[in-house]
């Protein structure tokens, strides 16, 4: 596996590649491995965020691009995944396109399918998840569908592979539909009009006719050399003389015409059952989606995270790598050699001493970190895989509705436990500017990410069930109670909540190997020189004496307002420069015991609410602009002293046993 960004387009502009493209949660992904094997390039689309998957495939003799396109309801876009999606479709000559669909929900399926049939770009429709369908008593015709709509439907069931030998043959020598007219004849009579106006060298005439009719305007920006202002003109004067003939809104009428020859095909081409069957499936889904049950489910599934995460690989495995493979093994063998071959103290020091990068930054990386990330990721993907995510989301809306936000925010915010800087990048699928501020101030403020979270859960599994309940009640009122205030200090209005409710799955295990070993790859690149960094300047400080005067400044700051040794104030330090990193180094400062209890959990909680990295820093910068990223690390940075120094009070005051 390899992930890279680059900034010039991925994608090729001839008939060498094949698209992806579906609904969300249709199996896509899966297909994609079947067609390419497991490795890829993952990356950026050009002038966005969105991840574009890429592969080869080997197709009668010759070599072929396949791009898994993000899922879309739509090619008119409602998000930046969606529009990546249109943009990628719209924008190249494919030498065919692969629609993945849901055999359980045709009309769907369909909707997408006739958008992408007015390309006129080969198609095949791969109806996946058969086995879920049958299970459900749904049973589609797909040889009546394919004479309809005079394209190839293959049945598959991706995860077995079954049906996938079939779609591959069929890539030999993919051909070109025909295209059914199923709008009113004037609505058709302008389609052709407008395409008449467009240059025989345009692809997709009759699609970019069709999203000109709906108001769409901004496929206008993917051939700028070609909409002039007078061919801009003549194509308004069109759809303005169709809009007289109609009271309500173009894109309005075109959506429910589609949507009348949507339900035609369903209704001659799907066979449902009379009497619905009752699936294990059906009733998880209703457990999860319950007000009170799925609360339940919500805290069950976050008190297994924290024996996963928090006490097995925090603690067994952490202490099998730091204990006894680096401290007995690694760390003495390498300082051996490293005192009797490197000349001169201060190259010593700066490779096994104190702050040694060796000694401190890869020990924390490798012996400390990574066994509790590799933990989290594995937990992640099973949630991921499952499809518990959206129901989670559901769950909490009522909740986020408090704090100016609906269920979608919890998305980046449980993405937020994996890496806090791209979940403010996700931030972007929040629909309103208002939505987007309040996730950053809150993923800045309240959302550990997952190697300080992994750190913080095996800190916290040495203290006292109170400890852990303590800090997280803080954590939550925190979010609630800034979050609220936010929503009604911040100016804007709030968005609806419509979200896919995927079917449970059984996670694949080696789907979740190949996730976690990506996700651990991008870890080691992203952490490790950072680590490395940070212990360099740690040292340099250290070496000149500079240090120690930073403790000094800050004594009355750590040891005063928050009751902590003057030691945690280097922890603090470079939290900054990786926040994982200063959880790392309170964990040490806590395993040589010079922390009690009490000290510990007023660390974890300042910490937990401290400033993001300078990596989640940059980010806010470049999403929500310089002004506002200072405001939100300043408030960010106040909030999470007091809030230590409150706790520091109330321990000090009240007998809790920790």
């Amino acid at each position: 596996m390899k992930e890279c960004h680059i900034a010039d387009n991925p994608l090729p502009d001839n008939q060498s590649s094949i698209i992806l493209a579906g609904n969300p949660n249709v199996g896509k992904s899966v297909i994609f491995q079947h067609l390419t094997g497991h490795y890829v390039t993952v990356s950026n689309y050009p002038g966005t965020t969105v991840d574009i998957t890429t592969g080869t495939m080997e197709v009668g003799g010759k070599s072929y691009q396949v791009i898994d396109t993000p899922g879309t309801l739509s090619l008119i876009p409602r998000s930046e995944d969606e529009r990546v999606t249109r943009d990628v479709i719209m924008s190249h000559i494919p030498w065919c396109i692969i629609q993945v669909g849901d055999c359980k929900n045709p009309r769907r399926t369909l909707d997408l399918t006739l958008q992408l049939l007015e390309m006129g770009h080969p198609l095949i429709l791969v109806l996946n998840m058969g086995d879920e369908a049958q299970e459900r008593g749904i049973i589609p015709n797909p040889k009546a569908l394919s004479e309809i709509l005079r394209i190839p439907v293959i049945p598959t069931v991706a995860v077995t592979g079954q049906g996938i030998p079939a779609l591959k043959k069929l890539l030999v020598n993919p051909y070109v539909p025909c295209t059914s007219c199923f709008y009113s004849p004037d609505i058709e009579q302008a389609i052709k009009n407008i395409s008449s106006l467009l240059p025989e060298t345009l692809a997709s005439k009759r699609r970019i006719s069709v999203k000109l009719l709906s108001g769409d305007a901004s496929v206008k920006s993917l051939f700028p050399d070609v909409f002039t202002q007078s061919l801009s003109l003549n194509i308004d004067q069109i759809v303005d003389a169709l809009q007289e003939h109609y009271s309500r809104p173009l894109d309005l009428i075109l959506m429910e015409e589609r949507l009348e020859h949507v339900e035609s095909l369903t209704n001659k081409t799907w066979t449902f059952p009379h009497h619905k069957t009752t699936t294990w499936n059906d009733t998880l889904s209703r457990w999860t989606l319950h007000p009170f049950w799925g609360m339940v489910t919500a805290l069950m599934v976050l008190y297994l995270m924290y024996l996963f995460v928090g006490s097995f690989a925090a603690g067994t495995l952490v202490d099998f790598f730091e204990n006894t493979l680096f401290g007995k093994y690694i760390t003495p063998f390498v300082t051996y050699w490293v005192k009797h071959l490197v000349p001169g103290e201060f190259i010593q020091q700066l490779l096994v001493g104190e702050y040694g990068l060796f000694t401190m930054a890869i020990t924390y990386a490798l012996g400390l970190i990574l066994p509790i990330v590799t933990a989290f990721f594995l937990f992640f993907g099973i949630l991921e895989d499952s499809g518990y995510l959206p129901r989670l989301a559901v769950t909490m809306d009522r909740i986020f509705r408090k704090m100016g936000l609906n269920g979608k925010a919890v998305l980046p915010m449980v993405l937020g436990l994996g890496c806090d800087t791209m979940a403010t990048l996700t931030t972007r699928i929040l629909e309103t500017k208002k939505e987007r501020v309040i996730t950053t101030i809150l993923l800045t403020l309240a959302i550990p990410c997952s190697a300080q979270l992994g750190v913080i859960l095996g800190m916290l599994g040495g203290i006292s069930g109170w400890g852990t309940l303590i800090w997280l009640f803080i954590l939550i009122s925190s979010m609630i109670l800034v979050g609220y205030l936010s929503s009604r200090i911040l100016p804007g209005e709030n968005s609806s909540f419509i979200l896919e409710i995927p079917p449970f799955r059984m996670p694949q295990i080696s789907n979740l190997l190949i996730k976690t070993l990506v996700r651990l790859e991008w870890y080691l690149k992203e952490a490790v020189p950072m680590f490395a960094l940070a212990t360099f300047l740690l040292f340099i400080l250290h070496w000149f004496g500079i240090l120690e005067n930073i403790e000094r400044l800050s004594e009355p700051l750590v040891s005063s307002l928050l009751g902590l040794p003057k030691e945690t104030a280097e922890a603090f330090l470079i939290g900054f420069l990786r926040r994982d990193y200063g959880a790392a180094g309170l964990y040490n400062i806590a395993q040589k015991g010079l922390m009690t209890h009490k000290q510990i959990l007023v660390s974890l909680v300042t910490i937990t609410l401290f400033v993001p990295c300078v990596a989640q820093f940059l980010v806010n910068i470049k999403e929500r602009g310089l002004k506002a990223a200072l405001y939100i690390s300043l408030f960010v940075l106040i909030f999470a002293f007091m809030a230590g120094g409150l706790l520091n009070l109330l321990l000090t005051w009240l007998p809790i046993p920790l």
